[in-house]
């Protein structure tokens, strides 16, 4: 693996490792303690946050995917090149799972500490509001559509220079404060991995949504934004000859 490959594989990591244990480490030690903890709200502002400060600690590495659906939405949108896609997912999922590991350590420290899902997603019983799986898939194919399609168009050709990870965190946010009730809230196979390994066998068992409705959503919104930016591009490629053809 060349240097520049081990350095964008190496920021996918460290991004996925903070997203994970940031916002599933709010879920387990901070939402609900004590008592009345931060609450649904405060769980979706730290996701939001952990997305937004790698964004720009790493993104300018690797581009600051942390997540499977991301680099598969790209990729679709011809946005992350074929060598990437492998070496970015393994070094997320295993982040994800290490990220769960350390959550779970710290954890368990706590006398009379109860798991209590452990942050997994779920759908059926174990969704917070008993939602059922039809609804569960639906809810993570949109949610994870909207999250490509707000990247794909804050990160594109006359959008803001500089700016992108403050939408794309704020996206997140709002994603998880409208889907928390529904799956727990994924979007992010990578998230889903880690705490479900700890979370016991009916949560792997309901693992195989957790990939599949953030992948189609993802491939989708990538898919589309080939054709609604194709036109962009190529206005902006023409505006460009005509200037410098006027240029004397």
């Amino acid at each position: 693996m060349g240097n520049d490959m081990s350095r964008r594989v190496a920021a996918e990591f460290f991004g996925t490792f903070w997203l994970v244990f940031g916002g599933c480490g709010a879920a387990v030690l901070a939402a609900g303690f004590p008592k009345l903890g931060i609450g649904f709200l405060g769980v979706a502002c730290a996701f939001g946050l952990t997305l937004l400060t790698m964004a720009y600690a790493v993104g300018h590495i690797s581009g600051g995917h942390f997540n499977p659906a991301v680099t598969l939405g790209l990729w679709s949108a011809g946005r992350c090149a074929n060598k990437h896609v492998i070496p970015y997912i393994l070094a997320q999922v295993v982040a994800g799972i290490a990220a769960a590991a350390v959550l779970w350590l710290i954890a368990s420290g706590q006398p009379g500490w109860i798991p209590d899902g452990f942050a997994a997603n779920g759908y059926g019983a174990f969704s917070p509001g008993k939602y059922g799986l039809l609804s569960c898939f639906v809810c993570e194919v949109v949610m994870t559509f909207f999250f490509l399609f707000i990247i794909i168009g804050t990160t594109s050709k006359g959008a803001a220079v500089g700016f992108a990870g403050i939408p794309i965190g704020l996206a997140l946010t709002l994603i998880h404060l409208v889907s928390i009730p529904v799956t727990n809230t994924s979007v992010n196979p990578a998230r889903s991995t880690g705490p479900a390994l700890f979370a016991g066998a009916t949560h792997l068992h309901q693992l195989w949504l957790f990939w599949t409705a953030p992948i189609i959503g993802a491939l989708i919104a990538g898919l589309l934004a080939r054709w609604m930016y194709k036109e962009v591009a190529i206005l902006e490629d023409t505006v460009v000859v005509e200037e410098r053809r006027l240029d004397p």
